[in-house]
């Protein structure tokens, strides 16, 4: 028969954790995979002496990763929209218009505004970062600019599309978890993300402007734009699988099939704009695009994508989810609170424990789905307690999880942003500042009593209806 585990034990057991991968991924370079594997046996030995039995665990694990199964899927098709957009020039072809429109002192904050536009309308972080994500690092490449800047700018932009966006799947879910509104929670979330985004724009420019046309040499540029012309057909024609893949997002079709037409329309433009062979092509879109331009710059630009591409990336987001399957199984992240939620007094202690729950959800579960409904789970009552609108609540879990995911190396964020753009999380972290100072200005506002919502009495909501 199972038990619970005391305070003791889940803080030892999430302790163990914490040390397993600081000390291993930050101090020893020990490759990921492997810690999530030793992580899992840790936890498993502490659920064995709460009276499970293997059996039970690995359904616990088995569960966990079958609710990340859909992200999955779109896992291996980013993979292959970003061979097929190499195919068939679309990527090489924007970077060279862009090099033409854009200006380096201006291209962080613009970065900010285009990824921010596209995720807003389509709803989802990951296609914007595997789209205009992978564009906007062959741009800032081209223009000397560092990579983990330009990837900041990238997370920051997608994240507050999927954050704010009626149509993102973590908006909808966050809102349903807390029991309220989707619209009154976008409406909360409002007054402390608008503010914050303020806040990045006007440091993204001051970074840019450390990269004013004097400090980036034109003719290494013009040198970029001639090596793609040399290896490419550049034609706005090449727009057109981007076209299919907005029109049908807009039009709120499934993610995999505005993907799957994209790549359609990628592949008919490889073979007949391109000139490739639909062998080439179909061997690409598995193993990834490939050539030897002869400029360095647009060989790594270009030499990525593909199936195998998503593999390693994949593999460790299974090994995350096993992880979080576990933990919420041996109910380690309730025991941690259930102490702690008595003594919560004041509206800013619950928000702030709201959020640090958030990150230590998706820290552990690697995931930022299962993460919400946890977080939301566990706080529901105690925001009905202290009288607060459940958006309060769901803005809280958001500002936790949607935010800290894309920061987390073996979060499904995390590594599927790695995989697109081929930056480090660790590198790209200290860059997104959207990502990073959102809990904090929320915090602060709640601290002053700022854009905090609380229930009042039925009388009175009845008095000021009429």
């Amino acid at each position: 028969m199972s038990k619970q585990p005391s305070f003791l034990h889940s803080a030892i057991c999430f302790g163990g954790i914490i040390v397993m991968i600081i000390t291993g991924l930050i101090v020893y370079s020990i490759p990921i995979h492997v810690i999530i594997i030793l992580a899992i046996v840790w936890t498993a030995v502490h659920s064995y002496f709460l009276g499970y039995r293997f059996p039970e665990m690995k359904a616990a694990m088995s569960k966990g990763i079958e609710r990340g199964l859909s992200a999955m899927y779109i896992f291996i098709l980013i993979g292959v929209v970003i061979a097929s957009y190499l195919e068939s020039g679309t990527i090489t072809s924007i970077v060279y218009y862009s090099l033409d429109l854009i200006s380096p002192s201006v291209f962080l904050p613009a970065g900010l505004l285009i990824c921010s536009f596209m995720s807003l309308a389509v709803g989802t972080s990951w296609g914007t970062v595997g789209t205009a994500g992978v564009i906007l690092i062959g741009v800032g490449s081209a223009m000397g600019i560092p990579l983990p800047i330009v990837a900041g700018a990238v997370v920051s932009g997608a994240t507050f599309g999927d954050k704010l966006s009626p149509v993102s799947d973590t908006t909808n879910l966050a809102a349903v978890a807390a029991g309220t509104d989707l619209y009154k929670h976008i409406k909360s979330m409002i007054y402390t993300t608008i503010p914050t985004y303020v806040i990045c724009i006007v440091l993204f420019a001051l970074v840019g402007m450390q990269y004013s046309a004097d400090s980036v040499a034109k003719e290494g540029i013009e040198a970029f734009q001639s090596a793609i012309a040399d290896n490419y057909i550049v034609s706005i024609w090449s727009l057109l699988p981007l076209v299919v893949l907005f029109t049908l997002s807009m039009r709120k079709k499934a993610a995999e099939i505005a993907m799957i037409s994209s790549v359609g329309m990628a592949v008919l433009l490889a073979l007949f704009l391109q000139d490739r062979s639909i062998f080439d092509v179909l061997i690409n879109l598995h193993v990834g695009h490939s050539a030897e331009t002869g400029h360095a710059g647009l060989n790594s630009l270009v030499n990525r994508g593909g199936v195998m591409s998503m593999m390693e990336t994949l593999s460790m987001t299974l090994f995350a989810l096993a992880l979080g399957g576990l933990l919420d199984k041996g109910g380690y992240l309730r025991s941690l609170l259930t102490g702690i939620l008595d003594l919560i007094r004041s509206v800013f202690a619950l928000m702030l424990a709201t959020i640090c729950t958030g990150i230590l959800a998706c820290c552990s579960m690697g995931e930022s789905y299962i993460s919400i409904i946890v977080t939301s789970q566990l706080f529901k009552k105690k925001y009905e307690e202290m009288k607060l609108k459940p958006y309060m609540l769901s803005r809280s879990v958001e500002e936790s999880t949607t935010m800290s995911s894309p920061l987390i190396p073996w979060s499904t964020a995390g590594a599927f942003y790695f995989g697109a753009m081929g930056i480090p999380v660790l590198d790209y972290l200290p860059y997104t500042f959207l990502n990073l100072l959102n809990p904090i200005v929320s915090l602060v506002m709640t601290y002053f009593g700022i854009a905090v919502f609380r229930e009042v009495k039925k009388e009175l909501e009845i008095q000021s209806a009429k």
